[in-house]
């Protein structure tokens, strides 16, 4: 009765306001009214803003529709509502970093900014987007065909570290899967402080030799490198034999699992990748060292490259990145093995 009134009285105000408009004074006549009549009346006085409160009003109510959801499966299913929780999360976090990404490449197009001139958030932010990409456009790419997303489902489940960037881990799994990589990492520590021990005792220099020898020494005991004894060992690495055209290809196998990157290629490729991926790392460290290190977070601390700051002091101009940036990056990729490896 109290819903047949409420209409009752709603459509009585509206034929009402429809016909004072009209200079009628018979009010039985606002009860015949048809439907057909009053919409001509209703698309006259409408406004875009009723229009937006009442798409407002329809926001609000999937809002509080989708809150009750999430508090439901939080009380009745709750590892679900972790995972449920965390993909929402994940969407969310991976649409934000394109359009961070947006931003700084269209800043780039319009300011005429090179990478390696980026802040280094911009930079580690276009580096992260672009490996997060390159993990997640091949399962994206399986689940097209019909009834496929329901095995990606499953392999998302069972393998989340090999098929799932981090935005869709929970803060266990982050943690976790963090240490890992870390051990995966320390496997390799051995045999590359071993190529690279064999590879120095052909050095003809004898001085530069023996600091060589004695660094690996160090490093396998467990000491941690200086930078000093460091930078008097790097121009060992912008030739032969220690440089990364010129080691022999277990040498580059064996670097590959220590900065994320498959052995599994041809030899020219793998040099390739590990060339790029130095130089990415040597613009990373002039741009962390521009940006300070007291200005980061713990996030970024845990992800910001752990080799020895201000060991490289010459400055990279784009007509030197493939000659002397090149060699300092080479360097770089040793330095972070060492740096690493205690």
């Amino acid at each position: 009765m109290a819903l047949f009134c409420a209409a009752v009285g709603r459509r009585f105000s509206v034929d009402l306001y429809g016909i004072r408009t009209n200079g009628v004074t018979v009010i039985h006549s606002s009860f015949t009214a048809t439907s057909g009549a009053r919409l001509p009346l209703y698309r006259h006085y409408s406004s875009p803003k009723s229009r937006l409160g009442i798409g407002l009003q329809i926001v609000s109510r999937l809002q509080g529709a989708n809150a009750k959801y999430e508090l439901f499966l939080q009380r009745y299913f709750p590892r679900f509502y972790v995972l449920y929780h965390t993909f929402t999360k994940g969407i969310q976090l991976l649409f934000q970093d394109a359009k961070e990404v947006t931003v700084i490449r269209t800043r780039m197009l319009t300011n005429s900014v090179e990478v390696q001139d980026l802040p280094y958030r911009d930079m580690e932010k276009l580096r992260q987007f672009r490996r997060d990409m390159i993990k997640a456009i091949p399962l994206l790419l399986i689940s097209i065909p019909p009834f496929a997303n329901y095995l990606v489902f499953v392999l998302m489940y069972l393998f989340p570290r090999q098929l799932l960037i981090r935005h869709f881990w929970t803060p266990q799994q982050q943690t976790e899967f963090q240490g890992v990589n870390h051990s995966h990492r320390a496997q390799h520590h051995w045999a590359v402080l071993k190529g690279l021990e064999s590879a120095g005792s052909h050095v003809k220099d004898g001085r530069l030799k023996i600091s060589l020898l004695d660094l690996c020494n160090k490093v396998q005991s467990g000491v941690h490198p200086n930078i000093s004894d460091i930078q008097a060992i790097r121009g060992l690495f912008s030739g032969a034999p220690l440089s990364i055209k010129r080691i022999n290809a277990n040498q580059m196998r064996q670097l590959c699992p220590l900065f994320f990157l498959t052995p599994r290629l041809p030899t020219p490729m793998i040099g390739t990748r590990l060339n790029s991926h130095a130089i990415e790392l040597l613009q990373l460290d002039r741009a962390l060292s521009r940006h300070g290190l007291h200005q980061l977070d713990d996030s970024e601390l845990r992800r910001a490259p752990q080799q020895p700051k201000k060991a490289m002091k010459k400055t990279m101009t784009p007509t030197t990145m493939r000659t002397k940036g090149a060699d300092e990056a080479e360097t770089l990729l040793i330095t972070t093995v060492l740096w690493r490896a205690t």
